[in-house]
């Protein structure tokens, strides 16, 4: 059967800078899908919209035929509301592994479909599969079974969702066009729209640890992805949050699962705890739980009963010890003064080279590789005093990571000491 389009045709008209009629892109995506267009074909093509843009209709409609391209999850059969987040991606961002059990606390399901780290992000499976025995992979039947009993499943994104996104996920990557605003957003919506939630909160980063570096970008994204989710019937609020230095003080894998169940403990550090917090808030509220008290949840240990039950579910034990790096080094201060800067994205590229990370999809990961700090920005620190140690199972790693973290610290001898905001501003449909 002739196809309808030329695939060249449709390439053409987003170079020349024209809007792609619905009938195109429902078509590009399904012909992509089926490997009728090539994948050069649609490397041309997603280049040409990180050059020239989409505007909003054609964002709404690019993400709906990524969402008809594959299944969708239907969770109205559960007794309780489902509330979902989604983070842009950071260095340090553990946040999903204390709020799920901690919104679950409070009678929400959250069914939390995550990914893999690649380049000097982290991923969430990455990190839990530090657990000896967790498993990441459930089939659709056994994360409903597990958001009916526990409440909360953080578990890898089954392969009939979106797979349209799933291909030209792995194509932007190798082609430079990560960071196109419509393309990270109708990625992103496509998966969670298809997930089934019935309401979003997104956490979009912002500064040199994110995808997007500056303030006015990130709030168009937010926009755009609280447009997409809203107008698909999924209540969607967007918090736009600090990634200029990494959050709490660890970046790593089984590194983040020890600060997270401090966290869960009733402790860990503030930053960490406060970005929790304020994402649950918004969880709850969006779930119809406007009066819950997520803080009072963390101290009073209900929160850790659930995780260690949706641990244990998955076949971790919530009990072992983690592993941890049989060679460190420490980085020091090189003057006395008050830490201003501590670049995110540095300590995320030092941690990947160190083994914590991958560079390619099917590359492995160290658990016990990673970044510690020992100081974070805004305060005082002296000469000679440890400001990270870095971890790794394989010592000749630890050159190149240093080189990552050659311009990473900034110490001012009169800089004032400060405390920084990590939610920046709120975005609502």
């Amino acid at each position: 059967m002739a196809e309808p389009f030329d695939t060249v045709d449709v390439i053409r008209a987003k170079r020349d800078s024209e809007r792609l009629s619905d009938e195109q892109i429902d078509w590009v995506i399904d012909a992509y899908t089926r490997g009728v267009v090539a994948e050069e074909q649609m490397s041309a093509l997603a280049m040409a919209i990180f050059l020239n843009g989409m505007e909003r209709a054609e964002i709404a409609r690019w993400t709906d035929a990524m969402i008809r391209s594959g299944e969708r999850m239907d969770f109205s059969t559960l007794s309780r509301p489902t509330s979902d987040k989604h983070s842009t991606g950071g260095v340090g961002d553990k946040i999903t592994l204390p709020l799920a059990p901690l919104v679950a606390v409070f009678g929400v399901a959250v069914p939390q479909l995550s990914g893999r780290g690649l380049g000097h992000t982290g991923g969430t499976l990455d990190k839990l599969e530090a657990i000896p025995g967790w498993n990441a992979s459930l089939s659709n039947d056994e994360v409903l079974a597990q958001l009916e009993d526990v409440g909360a499943v953080i578990c890898a994104a089954g392969s009939g969702l979106a797979p349209a996104d799933k291909k030209l996920y792995a194509l932007r990557d190798t082609t430079s066009t990560v960071e196109s605003l419509p393309l990270i957003a109708s990625s992103i919506m496509s998966k969670k729209i298809a997930e089934g939630t019935g309401s979003l909160v997104l956490d979009v980063k912002v500064g040199s640890g994110a995808f997007m570096k500056e303030l006015d970008t990130a709030r168009e994204l937010a926009e755009t992805m609280v447009a997409l989710g809203t107008d698909a019937g999924v209540r969607t609020v967007a918090l736009l949050t600090d990634m200029s230095t990494p959050l709490g003080l660890t970046v790593g894998n089984a590194l983040e699962v020890r600060e997270s169940v401090e966290v869960l403990a009733g402790g860990g550090p503030a930053d960490v705890v406060e970005l929790t917090v304020a994402l649950a808030r918004e969880m709850l509220a969006a779930a119809g739980q406007e009066d819950a008290d997520p803080a009072a949840a963390l101290q009073d240990g209900r929160a850790m009963d659930v995780w260690r039950k949706m641990i244990a579910a998955q076949g971790g034990d919530p009990d072992a010890a983690l592993p941890v790096a049989e060679h460190t080094e420490d980085v020091l201060a090189e003057a006395d003064g008050v830490l201003t800067g501590l670049d995110a994205y540095d300590v995320g590229v030092a941690s990947w080279r160190l083994g914590a990370g991958r560079a390619r999809k099917e590359d492995p990961v160290q658990a016990v590789a990673g970044v510690e700090l020992h100081a974070k920005p805004g305060e005082r620190v002296r000469a000679g005093q440890k400001l990270m140690t870095l971890h790794t199972a394989t010592p000749e790693r630890f050159d190149r990571a240093r080189e990552a973290l050659a311009g990473a610290v900034v110490i001012e001898p009169d800089g004032a000491t400060r405390e920084r905001a990590i939610v920046l501003d709120r975005v609502a449909g």
